[in-house]
């Protein structure tokens, strides 16, 4: 049995639950240290993946499946249709209140997910520079006329330090980097998060996998997709609106695969680049992550992972084995 939960109202500071982010690259194993944490801390998850925010978005974003949401409760799963826009600064919002809410009940939160952005958006102090609608139409008009590269290319003007973080392609990115330029004078890349815990009470646990490893999991892991009918979710999602969605259309898979329904790529054309966009993706998530000095990392395949885990979450923590 869990301990005794108790409100934090009767808790003094140093004895509210940790926060425990677990990071690391898709198909690193997360999801399963994660869960094995949650589950020998009292914990609860707190998902963390912008994609597997989304309503039916299961297979292609490797979202927990019923039975892993089943021995620890989850937060932000399910929360939006492929329609609806996510912003970092709304989840922010959702994914601070969700920790509140675990710790409130003297539980645990493990956040989870493969976002790095919205991980650093959650855990360190950041805050979010404003928006100007007229400026922001501007810039929507300039990228649906000139198209990403030329915008791309008008950012690395700017602010270089930006354009090299955001990719080529991810217009939205694009435009919101220029617009603080913008209308706050001064680099896009100013107002990212600086890594400072926003909670003391914080400890990142990284997944470490060698390369090779990596890239031999992910292929497995798209061919499991495939398999388990990815198409067919993608068929129905596109029925739901997801090619008009600004947020969902852009998950790594989902192009690909509705390219291949009307025609545009075989099957395997599409498998193999979704193959190779996501191990583009891992390596950008590997080299975010280890920037980060303070992530404490266990290798994937260490029988010892979540007992070395647990020893970096006790040395800032008060979360002992249920």
């Amino acid at each position: 049995m869990g301990r005794r939960l108790r409100n934090t109202s009767d808790m003094s500071d140093a004895e509210a639950a940790p926060i425990v982010a677990v990071v690391g690259a898709t198909a690193s194993g997360k999801t399963g240290l994660a869960l094995d944490l949650a589950e020998r801390l009292d914990g609860e998850i707190v998902n963390t993946d912008a994609m597997a925010l989304y309503r039916g978005m299961d297979i292609g974003t490797a979202k927990p499946t019923p039975a892993e949401q089943a021995r620890v409760p989850h937060h932000l799963l399910d929360r939006l249709t492929v329609r609806e826009p996510a912003t970092v600064a709304e989840f922010q919002g959702w994914a601070r209140a969700a920790i509140a809410d675990v710790r409130g009940r003297g539980r645990t939160p493990f956040l989870v997910g493969g976002s790095a952005l919205y991980t650093r958006a959650v855990v360190d102090r950041f805050e979010f520079p404003g928006t100007n609608p007229v400026v922001r139409a501007r810039l929507e008009g300039d990228l649906a006329r000139s198209g990403t590269a030329a915008m791309h290319a008008r950012l690395a003007v700017v602010d270089a330090q930006a354009a090299a973080r955001i990719e080529p392609d991810n217009g939205r990115r694009i435009v919101r980097a220029l617009e603080v330029v913008e209308i706050t004078g001064r680099p896009f890349s100013a107002s990212l998060p600086a890594m400072e815990h926003a909670d003391p009470r914080t400890v990142q646990i990284g997944v470490d996998i060698d390369r090779a490893t990596l890239h031999d999991r992910v292929e497995e892991r798209v061919r499991a997709m495939f398999e388990a009918g990815f198409v067919d979710e993608v068929r129905r999602l596109l029925d739901e609106g997801l090619a008009e969605g600004r947020t969902a259309a852009r998950a790594i898979g989902y192009p690909e695969v509705a390219a291949y329904l009307q025609g545009e790529l075989t099957l395997d054309e599409a498998r193999e680049r979704m193959v190779t966009a996501t191990r583009r993706f891992v390596r950008r998530q590997d080299a975010w992550f280890r920037k980060d000095p303070r992530i404490v990392w266990v290798r994937w395949d260490d029988p010892a992972r979540v007992d070395r885990a647990i020893d970096a979450v006790r040395k800032i923590g008060r979360a002992q084995p249920a």
